[in-house]
């Protein structure tokens, strides 16, 4: 069973055309202030920028991909493409890192001049009031669309607003004390922190290829099934979330009393799948087993009325992400155990 949320693609995917054209703009704009200057900082914030525009452009190409429909040879969707080129940016992003740090070495070792620092920090200033801006737009157009794209390119966009001010106190700073070799040592500074970024992306982008759990995420489904729990629900076992760009596929089984009739249990089953439905902002599919009880259950078992009950009920099982991601039914153990 799917549930089907709407979700603007077209929304998506003009602002991250929009990301894209201010990408190309803003590069332009520090390859200018780069030859202006001959500042290192300001070729690293230079740097950057090209990855930007990279990473925009791979990420537009992402979200049309991903807004294609299911097919023979992607049963799941095209989703996880996000994943891979959020990737591909952290790994531009590290590159551009280590970039900058060559440089910044090099200028130390050799020497450099500078000139019209003034008019270089007025441009580079100007770029990271922009950035920020578009970032935290991004941010919160991702998160509100669960868009690893739009959220990765806000983050990256932030980064390089936090480089961009502090490329231009370093031009400040030199500007009025004429200590050039500082320039290289703020640019090596940032090469070490974009890494850093860089690395962070790779990360998270890989743990959603690897179909790793997402804590919060599973904690969200929990309560949920916790918040509008019907005694009829035994339990909830071997749960397993994964993520394909904004949607989701959610694999459990559900262990219903034995004596049902498959419409009854199966009537039970679509009750559990349309709270979850509701109460999930994202667009889900789902793939729910039912399981027959055992006489091991009747111990956290909580019809009062079981025509069949062989044991007495002995307490009401919590569920949590450990019994609910567990392969086993929940039984009494359970609860002594803990």
């Amino acid at each position: 069973m799917e549930n089907k949320k709407t979700i603007s693609t077209k929304d998506k995917i003009g602002f991250q055309k929009l990301i894209a054209v201010f990408g190309v703009i803003l590069f332009i704009g520090k390859i200018i202030a780069w030859k202006l200057t001959n500042s290192d900082a300001v070729f690293s914030d230079a740097m950057e920028s090209v990855v930007n525009v990279i990473s925009a452009f791979m990420g537009l190409y992402s979200l049309h991909l991903a807004a294609k429909p299911k097919d023979e040879d992607h049963p799941y969707g095209h989703g996880k493409v996000e994943f891979v080129t959020s990737g591909i940016e952290g790994a531009l992003i590290a590159i551009a890192g280590i970039m900058i740090i060559y440089e910044g070495i090099n200028s130390l070792v050799v020497g450099k001049t500078l000139a019209k620092l003034d008019l270089g920090i007025w441009i580079i200033a100007a770029t990271a009031i922009i950035n920020y801006l578009l970032g935290y737009i991004s941010i919160k157009k991702g998160q509100a669309e669960n868009s690893l794209v739009l959220v990765s390119s806000g983050k990256h966009l932030q980064s390089d607003t936090v480089t961009t001010l502090g490329v231009v106190m370093s031009l400040v700073v030199v500007y009025f004390t004429k200590i050039y070799w500082l320039d290289s040592v703020v640019a090596l500074i940032f090469g070490f922190y974009i890494i850093y970024v860089g690395y962070k992306i790779v990360r998270k982008s890989l743990s959603g290829i690897m179909d790793e759990q997402d804590p919060d995420l599973l904690n969200q489904i929990i309560k949920v099934l916790e918040e509008n729990r019907r005694i009829e629900w035994i339990d909830v076992h071997n749960m397993k979330i994964q993520q394909f760009g904004a949607n989701l596929h959610i694999d459990a089984h559900i262990t219903l009393p034995w004596y049902y009739s498959l419409r009854e249990a199966h009537n039970e089953m679509e009750k559990m799948i349309i709270v979850l439905a509701k109460n999930t902002k994202r667009s889900v599919e789902f793939n729910f087993h039912m399981d027959d009880c055992k006489t091991v259950s009747c111990p956290v078992c909580q019809i009062k009325d079981c025509p069949v009950r062989e044991k007495d009920f002995v307490k009401r099982v919590q569920w949590t992400p450990e019994n609910v991601t567990s392969v086993e039914k929940h039984t009494v153990d359970e609860l002594t155990d803990s």
